[in-house]
């Protein structure tokens, strides 16, 4: 009887103690909507009601920059969670397809999209027409299930689902493992002079260097590899090709998803991608719900669920490679214990600019005809 006496205390004891830290969980989401809504932003309360909404509304469009072939294993994923919900992806690609997209933004003629990709390119262009959603605040207090990092913290309506790892990318059968090399230094040494080695004109990786070595030291480097003389590449892709098919030995900071991907198609296996220190990484895919969506709550799940383990693990596979940093899947993996240069959403705006000074120390370059 003692004995029983004391589990039914203990009972009693933790259900009071469950109450209590549900009214404080309840009383610091209604706490938090006050504040949003008093800073002109909207947060739904109760996850309930983000799926009831979304039962009503029944669909989402979706416009990305993901790789097709994540689009039916995505919606597929998503559908097990959400059935009552259709969802349809598009691709939206190009400096010239968003300049476009942006100015139909500012006009207001796109009227049946929920969910758009704000590219670096025109990132603040476009998130200025992001719906003003408190994602951050709400990801916060768990009403969604979002971890708060891939959020922007400033403008707090973005997310993003992806990133990506700048490496170095080398046929093993024109140089050999132990040539090639170690570290960004290793690209001016003097065997590397003169037409050794594959160089992007669009130096993203290299604007993402700068939050970790500084602006002047990338700038000083970006001049000394152009004293390389290396091959000016226009793209990844036909770069990636290029070194594959052993017309040039090495590529100097490639997308580690576009290196993976080329591999993947690459008959001799003869690509190799290589991680090389500092890493850099800069996140990808910002995500945001378009200030006219027709259909919100819908967008809001289905941003939730690329950024889940599930949306997580169709990016990784079909990407491919691109998961995000802070989701603890592949990218996460290859840089575990390495020094990187994160361009996140602290310095994201930057990159135009950035990219601008890297063009203007490599003599502005153009592509070479291979």
């Amino acid at each position: 009887m003692i004995i029983r006496f004391f589990a039914v205390a203990l009972l009693l004891l933790v259900g009071i103690s469950g109450n209590d830290a549900h009214a404080a969980a309840a009383s610091a989401v209604a706490q938090a909507k006050k504040e949003t809504e008093a800073k002109g932003f909207s947060f739904v309360a109760s996850r309930d009601e983000i799926v009831a909404a979304a039962k009503k509304e029944g669909k989402v469009r979706v416009l990305t920059a993901l790789q097709p072939e994540t689009y039916k294993p995505m919606i597929e994923s998503f559908k097990k969670k959400y059935s009552f919900l259709d969802a349809e992806i598009q691709e939206l690609t190009g400096a010239d397809a968003f300049q476009r997209f942006v100015l139909e933004l500012q006009t207001g003629t796109v009227k049946d999209w929920d969910i758009v990709h704000a590219t670096d390119d025109f990132y603040i262009e476009l998130a200025n027409h992001a719906r003003k959603i408190d994602i951050l605040a709400m990801a916060e207090h768990n009403v969604l299930r979002i971890n708060p990092k891939l959020v922007d913290p400033q403008l707090r309506a973005v997310i993003s689902v992806a990133s990506a790892a700048g490496v170095i990318a080398y046929n093993k059968e024109l140089i050999t493992p132990e040539r090639v090399p170690n570290s960004l230094e290793d690209f001016l040494k003097p065997e590397f002079k003169g037409r050794k080695f594959l160089v992007d004109i669009r130096p993203h990786w290299m604007a993402s260097l700068m939050p970790g070595l500084g602006k002047e030291p990338v700038l000083e480097y970006a001049r000394k590899l152009k004293d390389q003389q290396p091959v000016w590449a226009s793209g990844q892709t036909s770069g990636l090709v290029s070194i594959s098919n052993g017309e040039y030995p090495l590529f100097h900071l490639v997308n580690y998803h576009s290196c993976v991907r080329a591999l993947r198609k690459d008959a001799k296996q003869s690509l190799t991608c290589k991680v090389i220190e500092p890493v850099p990484v800069r996140f990808q895919e910002s995500g945001m719900v378009i200030n006219n969506a027709p259909r919100p709550h819908a967008a809001l799940l289905f941003l939730e669920h690329e950024a889940s383990p599930e949306g997580q693990k169709v990016i990784d596979e079909f990407g491919p490679v691109k998961s995000h940093l802070y989701a603890g899947g592949e990218i996460n993996r290859i840089i575990q214990g390495k020094k990187i240069s994160l361009n996140d959403y602290r310095t994201f705006s930057n990159s135009p600019e950035w990219m601008k000074m890297v063009v203007e120390a490599y003599g502005f370059p153009r592509a070479e005809k291979k």
